[in-house]
């Protein structure tokens, strides 16, 4: 079995040792892999001094000794190491006390430490970096490395770091990588900042100097594009004064005035200090940073922005806080506690991905002495909803909170709960991206729990504007639960609130046109719509069915009735299931195509589909995706469906025509992954056949190099069959090297294409995008601000109540007309539709240009000259460079 991500701690690499037998192996790597663990074998209050030296030193030492000339407990302790890294404390002990039994085994530990580190910085492996200079310091503190070489480590990171922000010798677009290695340099200090003050003092000194004056040089990072809030983005910093790095530094700080003194990191290198001094301290060998990307001779917002991107690319920001809970529940942590508690957690996601009931156990049982549960909501969620996007796939963190709710089932179901009100109370200030997100992870999860959930709390929505956030957060959560169960199963979990019932989607029956269920007359439609299911049913092929069409229906019916029968029929005959869908599709989709050859005619075709599929969303959704697939859509037709006046309307309360929208943008960007992984796995081909097509020549060139002369005529020196097969060899090699550069050529080719469709794509989202809103926005001088678009409706509300002259009562009790029955005021929501029409279209602006940065970058010169202009919105302008991360002087 697996414990994480791609390692194969517990497999058995070393039974094939027969001297060693796979039991005893097996329990020498379970006492390695659990050490530290408060596990029921181990009691949860047994002292782990005993553990290290009855179990741990003297099986380990001895698989050492049997097995130092191969390396496997090395690797082994290493993997360890790196892939459990919330123990690393207790293996930078063991290595320490195997250090001194055998100096050799330690050594052969730095030396593979060093060279795995090197190569994580050449090829800018962020995790393996960090959890590195985390193990080497907890193997100084074990005395098996000399702090001197620590501190050098640090000055090399830091020195290059330093370089990169530079304004003259170095690259600034560049200083994420600056930031990520001043980081690691930080996040050290709480496993080691009080042996190293104690040992080098000076040196250690002059590192703080260090990071201080890097810290003075450095530009303050905005949130602005992905804070998890809009309100973060108004003031360009986020609700913290301090960017993660400052914080971090401020965190530090405070850890040393305070004597270096924390509860959250064990340490048990202390317990056999008196030991561990009598060891040999080794030397870490030489490291060096990868030299950064040239700064261009002429660096202009565009270049910069580019390179910053780049580099946010491949050292991006950890973690971003959301601050769900009040300070109250965070009061028994030092501020060091939160960043090492978040270390802790991050990593275990990180490494049991895929290994979700092992993930839940790791995180439940961290080496901390207060309780957690709080900060652990926190930190999934912020993961859940990191942006531009979470390093898992959601559905990972949606079963690690199911299998943490199952772990603590007292104490983490009301946390997560909490979590949910508090988002929920701020769902309207919630970027776009997290609310679809939230709205997804929070509808799974209550299928996964019988979608039990006090609904009763939120009927107020009812009582709220269509268009209000928390109305349609409810409203689609309630869609989604539909989608994961039944119509009637999701009415009967909101039974506390019946009159929610009313947020309920249609049920998902089809709206067929050429029904006569209602008993009305048939029309010739009706009659067509007949045969056609006939001809289907007696399997004739698409060509005889686009002969049919252009014979007998085309010519009568023009093209729109011709389009809707065709299409409501075979529609009709796949509703029965997805697979019924396909196959009609795929036997038929000729015929569509013939009818719908342009964009024009696509439009009507995807009208026809969302009218066939009206009581069902996630129908039409599939259908014209499906449609897209087999290329009967261009998804051009799909953005200007999606624009069209009655999906425009819908912006702000439904999330109908934004899922169409984003699977179309996200097929044509996953086909351009795939061209572009094709291309790099073909050109490797090409490296392959020319390596074989040289090896095949010289081999044939050798052999006829032994041709002899006699009598006049040549003679083969070699068996003439050889010569032959080395002539068809060479002959078969060459083919295959001219068959897979044309394999190139001709992927080259697509790829171009799908280019030039990604271009145009943006651009025409783009145009629509700025044209709609421009008709819809408030002069810039009304609304410059997100916050002034927010106002306009509120002043205006305001100046009309100071016109009445009395509040006019409800009842005789005094209550106010726009105040609900037995609920908080607060829950008037007070921004007008066309004001909320524009914040939602925005938050998607922002949200795309975010998710397809990559995408968008190498055309943002087209952009700028044919949408970005001086005559777009600066709202528009703002959404669009704010999600690109991109200044907007």
């Amino acid at each position: 079995m697996e414990i994480c991500r791609g390692a194969n701690l517990i497999l058995p690499f070393v039974a094939s040792d027969a001297s060693l037998p796979w039991e005893r192996m097996n329990s020498w790597r379970n006492l390695l892999l659990r050490i530290g663990d408060k596990s029921p074998e181990y009691g949860a209050t047994t002292d782990f001094k005993d553990h290290i030296v009855r179990n741990v030193l003297r099986r380990t030492s001895a698989r050492a000794r049997a097995l130092c000339g191969r390396c496997f407990t090395c690797n082994f302790l290493l993997e360890c190491a790196e892939q459990l890294p919330h123990k690393i404390p207790f293996y930078g002990t063991v290595v320490g006390l195997l250090n001194l039994e055998n100096e050799d085994f330690a050594g052969k530990i730095m030396v593979k430490t060093q060279t795995n580190l090197q190569d994580a910085l050449d090829s800018g492996n962020c995790d393996q970096i960090r959890i590195l200079m985390r193990l080497l310091t907890a193997m100084m503190c074990s005395k098996v490395l000399q702090p001197g070489s620590l501190v050098v480590v640090f000055e090399t990171l830091l020195s290059s770091a330093a370089t990169t922000v530079d304004e003259e010798k170095g690259n600034p677009s560049w200083q994420a990588r600056g930031d990520f290695y001043v980081t690691c340099i930080l996040s050290c200090l709480p496993w080691g900042g009080a042996e190293l003050i104690e040992q080098v003092p000076e040196e250690i000194e002059r590192v703080l100097a260090g990071l201080e004056a890097y810290l003075s040089i450095r530009k303050h990072l905005s949130d602005t594009g992905l804070s998890f809030f809009e309100d973060d983005d108004e003031s360009g910093t986020g609700l913290a004064e301090k960017d993660f790095l400052e914080d971090l530094w401020d965190r530090i700080q405070t850890l040393s005035s305070n004597g270096w003194k924390l509860d959250s990191v064990p340490r048990p290198h202390l317990s056999f200090e008196a030991q561990l001094v009598s060891g040999k301290s080794h030397e870490f060998g030489p490291i060096s940073c990868p030299e950064q990307p040239e700064l261009p001779s002429a660096l202009d917002g565009i270049t910069y922005g580019k390179q910053k991107h780049d580099a946010e690319l491949k050292y991006p920001q950890r973690i971003r806080r959301l601050n769900i809970f009040p300070a109250s529940k965070h009061e028994d942590m030092q501020p060091i506690d939160r960043f090492i508690v978040e270390e802790y957690l991050l990593d275990v996601l990180l490494f049991f991905n895929g290994c979700r009931k092992e993930c839940a156990s790791y995180m439940v049982s961290l080496p901390v002495p207060f309780r957690y549960e709080y900060l652990m909501a926190e930190t999934i969620f912020s993961q859940l909803l990191l942006l531009p996007q979470p390093p898992f796939k959601p559905i990972y963190y949606t079963l690690v909170i199911m299998d943490l709710c199952k772990a603590l089932p007292g104490a983490f179901p009301a946390v997560v709960a909490g979590a949910v009100r508090a988002l929920f109370e701020k769902i309207s200030d919630l970027d776009m991206e997290c609310r679809t997100r939230f709205i997804l992870w929070f509808s799974h999860h209550l299928s996964n729990f019988q979608f039990i959930w006090p609904w009763e709390e939120w009927a107020y929505v009812l009582d709220l504007p269509k268009w209000a956030p928390q109305r349609v957060f409810v409203q689609e959560v309630l869609d989604r639960e539909v989608r994961l169960s039944y119509w009637d199963k999701v009415k009967q979990s909101i039974e506390n609130a019946p009159a929610l019932e009313e947020l309920l989607p249609p049920k998902g029956s089809p709206n067929f046109k050429y029904s006569l269920e209602d008993g009305r007359e048939r029309s010739e439609l009706d009659v067509l719509s007949a045969e056609l299911s006939n001809k289907v049913k007696g399997r004739q092929s698409a060509r005889e069915m686009i002969i049919w069409v252009e014979e007998s229906v085309f010519p009568i019916h023009g093209l729109e009735g011709t389009l809707e029968v065709i299409v409501q029929t075979l529609l009709d005959i796949g509703s029965k299931s997805f697979t019924h869908l396909i196959t009609v599709l795929e036997r038929y989709g000729q015929v569509i195509s013939k009818i719908c050859p342009d964009q024009d005619k696509q439009v009507m075709l995807i009208e026809e589909v969302s009218s066939y599929w009206k009581n069902n969303a996630q129908m039409t959704a599939i259908a014209i995706d499906r449609m897209m697939g087999y290329r009967l859509i261009s998804n051009l037709a799909i953005v200007r469906w999606v624009f069209s006046p009655a999906n425009i309307d819908q912006f702000h309360i439904s999330d109908r025509p934004w899922e169409i929208l984003r699977n179309a943008v996200s097929k044509t960007y996953n086909r351009i992954c795939d061209l572009r992984r094709d291309i790099t796995s073909l050109k490797k081909g090409v490296v392959l056949a020319e390596e074989a097509a040289a090896k095949a020549k010289a081999e044939l060139q050798a052999a006829e190099s032994k041709l002899t002369l006699m009598g006049g005529e040549p003679v083969l020196g070699d068996n003439p069959a050889r010569m032959n097969r080395l002539k068809a060899q060479a002959e078969k090699a060459e083919k295959e090297e001219v068959s897979a550069r044309e394999s190139v050529e001709a992927k080259d080719a697509l790829f171009a294409r799908a280019l030039g469709e990604n271009e145009a794509l943006f651009l025409s989202l783009y145009k629509n995008f700025s044209n709609v809103l421009m008709e819809r926005l408030p002069d810039a001088s009304r609304a410059g601000t997100l916050h002034g678009l927010k106002s306009i409706h509120v002043d205006e509300m305001t100046i009309d109540l100071e016109e009445s002259s009395a509040m006019e009562l409800d009842d005789e009790n005094g209550k106010p007309k726009n105040q609900t029955n037995g609920e908080r005021t607060s829950n008037v929501y007070n921004i007008g539709e066309k004001e909320q029409w524009c914040l939602s279209t925005l938050g998607y602006v922002k949200s795309f240009s975010r998710q397809y940065a990559s995408e968008i970058w190498p055309h943002i010169e087209k952009l700028d000259a044919e949408v970005l202009t001086e005559d777009a919105h600066p709202l528009f302008r703002k959404a669009v460079y704010s999600g690109l991360r991109r200044a907007i002087n």
